[in-house]
C-alpha cells in the first residue's frame, strides 16, 4: 500500500495497512504503526515514531532538526500517539539533549499550519486550531484546546481542559479547567461547557469555580489564595492538582482580567 511515486527507505518499519501517498519521502529511522495513512508530499525525516490510526496530510514535515542554535546534532526523536490526525503543513521538530524527544499524545487534532518544536510534550485528546505556533519546551495537558494563531512562549504550562481564545499569546502558565483570553492574556471564567462535556458534574464544576475565585476574583495574591484554599475548601483531587501546578509554575500563573497584584 505504498504507492511507487514514494520515496521509503528501506530499513524505515512500516506497519500492516499503512498507506503512503505518491511524493512522499520517508527516512530509514523510521516507525509507523499499523493503520496509518500518510498522504502526499509529506516528509517523514530520521528519529519518528507514529502509532496506529494516525491521519497525516500533505505538505507535513515530521522530525526536522530542532531551530536551536544549541543543537549538537544529537540523536533525538518525534514520538506521536494513536489515532492522531496532523493537517496540512504542520511541522513538528525533534527534541534536542534538554529532553530527547518531541511528543504528540493520542486522540489530537493538530490542524493545518501548526508549528510544534523541540522538546514539547503535549499529551492526549488536545486540539491545536489553525496556525498556532508552540516554542520549545512547552507542555499542554490532555484535552486542552488552543484557538487559532495563537502563539504560546518557551517553557509554559497549559494544564488539562484549559480553552485558549484564538490569537491569544500565551506568557504565563494556565492552570487546568479554566478559560483565558484577552491581551494581555488573563482569566476568562471556568471552562464549564468543556467540562460537561468530558462528564464533570455540576458540583464539581461548583467546586472548581470556588478554587478559582479565591485565585482571581478575592483580591489576594497567589500565596494569599494558596492559604485560602487549603484552609477553606475540603482536599480533593482536583484541588491539590490546581495547587500542585500553581505552586510548581515557575513563569508564574495567569492573571485575573483587570488584576495588578502581584506575589
Amino acid at each position: 500500500m505504498i504507492h511507487q511515486l514514494a520515496a521509503v527507505d528501506k530499513r524505515a518499519k512500516i506497519g500492516n495497512n499503512v498507506v503512503v501517498e505518491p511524493f512522499t519521502t520517508i527516512a530509514g529511522d523510521v516507525e509507523i504503526g499499523e493503520g496509518t495513512w500518510i498522504g502526499p508530499n509529506v516528509t517523514i525525516m530520521d528519529g519518528t515514531r507514529i502509532g496506529k490510526n494516525c491521519k497525516i496530510f500533505p505538505g507535513t514535515v515530521i522530525a526536522a532538526i530542532p531551530q536551536d542554535l544549541k543543537y549538537e546534532g544529537e540523536n533525538t526523536q518525534v514520538i506521536i500517539g494513536n489515532s492522531t490526525t496532523i493537517r496540512e503543513n504542520v511541522t513538528i521538530n525533534k527534541g534536542t539533549k534538554a529532553l530527547g524527544y518531541t511528543q504528540v499524545g493520542s486522540h489530537c487534532l493538530i490542524m493545518a499550519n501548526v508549528h510544534i518544536a523541540h522538546d514539547c510534550v503535549i499529551r492526549d485528546h488536545v486540539v491545536l486550531v489553525y496556525g498556532c505556533g508552540i516554542a520549545g519546551h512547552v507542555e499542554i495537558d490532555d484535552y486542552a484546546f488552543i484557538g487559532g494563531l495563537s502563539a504560546v512562549h518557551q517553557f509554559s504550562r497549559i494544564g488539562k481542559h484549559v480553552m485558549v481564545s484564538g490569537g491569544t499569546l500565551v506568557r504565563k502558565d494556565i492552570p487546568p479547567y479554566i478559560k483565558v483570553a484577552r491581551e494581555p492574556i488573563s482569566y476568562a471564567g471556568i471552562n464549564s461547557i468543556g467540562l460537561r462535556r468530558r462528564g464533570f458534574s455540576n458540583d464539581k464544576i461548583y467546586e472548581i469555580q470556588s478554587i478559582y475565585r479565591a485565585v482571581f476574583q478575592m483580591k489576594k495574591n497567589t500565596t494569599q489564595a494558596i492559604e485560602y484554599i487549603e484552609k477553606e475548601l475540603l482536599p480533593t483531587a482536583e484541588r491539590d492538582e490546581i495547587l500542585g501546578f500553581i505552586q510548581n509554575s515557575p513563569r508564574g500563573i495567569v492573571k485575573g482580567y483587570g488584576t495588578s497584584s502581584k506575589d
